[in-house]
């Protein structure tokens, strides 16, 4: 099945580049290669892949410089930074640079052609970047910014895929468990106190009164809606 998405994969290891290079090939992927930061930059506003697959520490240039270089030039496509386990993703301050979202590494295959396969999902059925609208305010997931009254409001890389997946959910009720599973992967060992601290943090983000929320309400015993 070829699907048409041109993916670029910019990773100075040779053996990984070369690893997912080979199996994202195989899943029907046109695939580009640079080893450098110094060489990114350029592809990825020459080429205008659909999707980035961009390694943190690169010679040359940092990936975060990168990633800012070409959203200040115009590139909104989807970027996923490759990050080494040991570093605090919601450290990586995704909305300054523009990530879309994260891998850690080292990854399983499978985990990333899933990741990359549910991005896909979304580039077919919309051509456009998928920006939600309610309320005052208007969602674009692929940069993290959420505009509220015109007024760009920071998002955390798990705030948007928390905000991204009640938006897609929206009016249905979610469970803990699904959600936690959505944003923090298969074999996640976050707790539910994790997952509410950040529902509350997105809540002071986006509800005129927090303490009782217009939008992200809370199910007792079961999870959460998103009403719209």
């Amino acid at each position: 099945m070829n699907k048409e998405i041109k993916i670029a994969i910019v990773e100075d290891d040779e053996n990984l580049r070369f690893l997912v290079a080979h199996r994202l090939q195989n899943e029907g992927y046109e695939i580009l290669e640079c080893a450098s930061g110094d060489g990114a930059e350029q592809l990825i506003l020459d080429e205008q892949p659909d999707i980035v697959l961009l390694d943190w520490m690169l010679p040359g240039k940092q990936g975060s410089e990168i990633c800012k270089a070409v959203r200040d030039k115009g590139f909104e496509k989807i970027i996923i930074m490759m990050t080494a386990k040991a570093q605090d993703v919601d450290k990586i301050d995704a909305y300054h640079f523009g990530v879309s979202d994260y891998v850690t590494k080292p990854f399983n295959m499978d985990v990333l052609v899933a990741l990359l396969e549910n991005k896909v999902k979304f580039l077919v059925n919309n051509e456009r970047s998928e920006v939600t609208r309610f309320g005052n305010m208007e969602h674009h997931p692929h940069t993290h910014s959420l505009l509220k009254d015109g007024q760009r409001v920071e998002l955390t890389i798990l705030e948007n895929r928390i905000l991204l997946y009640f938006l897609k959910n929206a009016n249905r009720v979610i469970q803990r468990e699904d959600l936690m599973m959505v944003v923090w992967g298969y074999n996640s060992d976050v707790n539910t106190r994790t997952l509410d601290m950040h529902i509350v943090r997105l809540r002071k983000k986006i509800e005129d009164n927090p303490d009782t929320p217009h939008y992200l309400q809370t199910v007792r015993g079961v999870g959460y809606k998103f009403v719209i």
